[in-house]
């Protein structure tokens, strides 16, 4: 059997790779005892097995510890723990981010074990093994990207030993979560092996209806991963899960221009019968091949179908009168359906060229997606606080016989050499080609990507870097509610300049990092409300110039000594927009705090109790374009509590965490139409037996 040091590497990496063989798979792969705070190895930000040592730009690894520690029920809950990412909007039963100040797209913004993943509706984290938050344009190997960077979410992987987990979560609203996780190997060889996910959540939210009623939320979440080893040096990885997620609508709340809730804290100004129902699938197949000593390719696919019906109240902030609290809602029923189906190839070598080490990389990747929607009106109705809930309108989005669509192709090669000089010096140096293809409008793109890596010495790191972003656009301006409605629009385009350091501490238990980055963005779209609507036309939207995000990041994490474990991070942020129209130049993006910070701990008290306890704070943000009205800063306290021991040889963890400990009152992310509104303090109960 082929057992070289690029095996030994990929099998150390499990968490992205392939599971080894019958025969290795016996041979439990651990760091040392204080690693489930810290993570070497980010796949998801080189493709390959470089450790993050080796890697030229700011990585962020959340482990399925931290998570499971926090009881998160939602991704936003795990991206906390990063500084560089800030909630925005968390309207329509789904969560939108920003990465260092910049929006992070549905469709561009999210990866799944390093496919390009349709995140518009929140993620099933309890499949989930680790997340990564690659910082920085990352379009040279995954195509359409963001500046701020992209979340690669890394799923669980079936193992040889066989696990049974169970759990269960309660909080004080009656929400609750059942969670089953199994797996093992399926044959006495060990060669072919399996896990599956089932999770029932139904959750009753803290914020009620105009009615009395509170809002609710029904999910179920099914998944199923099975390995099969071909033989000793091949592997097929064979995927499915299902998500159905029903919920009531909650379009946020709406603040006056102090930052001042109107109405009451808990008021939902949508109907009780508004709703969103979604069916998320993911089937997929990956192979892994060990062509030789020195080389691999990986190949996956991916078909993602997403379904999702919304009937919309649509409560209107524009039509709002103060004097009476009356306001207008304008209700429609409508059926989306997006298709993402990706594809990739890669190959990866190590070998010598005299005497300089390289670790190749080159491959192909492509998106095909398609999006249809189906949308019916119903008249426009005036609604005052008190009144009694009108009947929902008895409109169906199956009536609209003139179908919304949208296709296209995109596609990229794409090569990455990381060059070893010597135990100091290593170079990375790649570029890409792309292309997207659609009616109309057709865009392509080559983007260059350099790397200098100092090692002073095995423990430490630093490193310049430059990369490029590339993100094509609709054709136009597709929302009909908008003044230029129609206008096309041009791809948009990024650059980063990042310096940064990376030292382990203590025996490499403990990792600190910290960076400078310089971003710039052309082509930002820009979408105002009108300060009077004219007739239905309520928005105006502008390519406006160039966006500009300086900044510093610090971070520490992993074991600060034999008990105490940290995960902590900061962020300093100057945005702005430059070159832009005469409203915005100068302007500060929304949701982007200067300051931003987080902090995770766990102390154990011996093998049996230990305590947690987290700080998150944000800064002052501007709830709108013209930053006219700006949201207080907050740090919100979180505390925690576990129990662990042994019953009939079934390990039993109990656990308490408070959110918000001090019952802070502050606003999350969105704008004056749409704001989060934080939650008060909230007790959670869980309990957790493997068997």
């Amino acid at each position: 059997m082929k057992l070289n040091s690029l095996y030994l590497a990929l099998v150390a990496a499990s968490s992205s790779v392939f599971a080894a063989p019958a025969d290795i798979e016996r041979i439990q792969v651990k760091g040392s005892y204080f690693n489930d705070y810290k993570v070497d190895n980010a796949n998801g930000a080189m493709r390959t097995s470089a450790s993050l040592l080796e890697t030229a730009q700011s990585v962020t690894v959340i482990s399925d510890t931290i998570i499971s520690e926090q009881l998160a029920t939602t991704l936003g809950e795990v991206l906390t723990n990063d500084a560089s990412l800030t909630a925005g909007s968390q309207q329509r039963n789904r969560e939108v981010f920003n990465l260092r100040g910049f929006e992070l797209s549905s469709g561009t913004g999210y990866l799944r074990d390093g496919h390009q993943h349709w995140s518009h509706y929140q993620q099933p984290i309890e499949i989930l093994q680790q997340v990564e938050v690659i910082k920085g344009p990352s379009s040279i190997l995954y195509g359409q990207s963001g500046p701020g960077g992209l979340v690669n979410m890394v799923t669980k992987k079936p193992t040889a030993k066989t696990l049974l987990n169970a759990s269960a979560d309660v909080d004080q609203h009656g929400s609750t979560r059942f969670m089953v996780d199994a797996g093992g190997a399926l044959t006495e060889a060990e060669d072919l092996r399996a896990r599956g996910i089932l999770v029932k959540q139904d959750v009753d939210y803290w914020r009620e209806y105009q009615n009395g009623e509170n809002r609710e939320r029904d999910r179920f979440l099914g998944a199923v991963v099975v390995d099969y080893d071909i033989s000793d040096n091949a592997l097929v990885r064979v995927h499915y899960d299902r998500t159905d997620d029903k919920a009531g609508l909650d379009t946020g709340a709406w603040i006056d221009d102090n930052a001042n809730v109107i109405g009451d804290d808990k008021t939902i100004r949508d109907m009780s019968w508004a709703f969103t129902d979604i069916t998320v699938e993911n089937v997929g197949i990956d192979f892994n091949v060990f062509l030789s000593d020195n080389w691999k390719v990986k190949l996956g696919y991916n078909e993602q179908t997403f379904e999702r019906q919304r009937f919309e109240s649509s409560p209107s902030r524009n039509s709002y009168d103060t004097q009476t609290n009356t306001y207008t809602s304008n209700p429609y029923d409508r059926f989306d359906d997006w298709q993402f189906t990706t594809a990739f190839i890669d190959f990866i070598g190590e070998f010598e060229t005299a005497s300089i080490q390289h670790q190749f990389l080159i491959g192909a990747n492509s998106l095909d997606y398609y999006y249809g929607q189906l949308r019916t009106s119903a008249d426009s109705f005036s609604f005052t606080a008190g009144q009694n809930e009108p009947a929902r309108p008895d409109v169906s989005y199956k009536t609209d016989l003139t179908k919304s669509e949208t296709e296209y192709d995109y596609y990229g090669v794409y090569a990455q050499d990381l060059i070893t000089f010597s135990p100091q010096w290593q170079v990375s140096v790649g570029g890409r080609f792309d292309k997207q293809t659609r009616e109309g409008q057709n865009n392509e793109s080559f983007l260059p990507k350099f790397g200098v890596l100092y090692h002073p010495n095995a423990s430490a790191t630093i490193y310049a870097s430059y990369t490029e972003g590339f993100e094509p656009q609709n054709e136009t301006i597709t929302d009909e509610e908008d003044i230029n409605f129609g206008m096309k629009i041009d791809a948009v385009t990024s650059e980063q300049r990042e310096l940064g350091i990376k030292w382990q501490l203590f025996d490499e238990r403990l990792m600190l990092s910290g960076a400078i980055f310089d971003i710039s963005k052309n082509g930002t779209l820009v979408t105002e409300q009108l300060e009077t609507p004219i007739g239905s036309i309520t928005s105006e939207t502008n390519q406006v110039g160039e966006q500009r995000h300086k900044g510093f990041e610090m971070a520490a994490q992993g074991a600060a000594t034999d008990r105490l474990f940290v995960m902590a991070s900061t962020m300093y942020l100057d945005a702005n927009y430059e070159r832009a129209n005469e409203n915005l130049q100068g302007k500060r993006p929304v949701d982007a705090p200067k300051w931003s910070a987080s902090l995770w701990t766990r102390y154990e008290l011996n093998d049996a109790i230990a305590f947690n306890a987290g700080a998150f704070y944000e800064g002052e943000r501007f709830a709108d374009s013209d930053n006219s009205i700006t949201k207080d800063a907050y740090t919100r306290v979180d505390v925690g509590a576990t129990y662990k021991f042994i019953m009939s040889n079934t390990d039993i963890n109990l656990r308490l965490n408070v959110e918000n400990l001090f019952d802070t009152d502050y606003l999350g992310g969105g704008g004056n139409g749409n704001v989060t509104i934080g939650e008060g303090t909230n007790l959670r109960l869980a309990a957790q037996f493997n068997f």
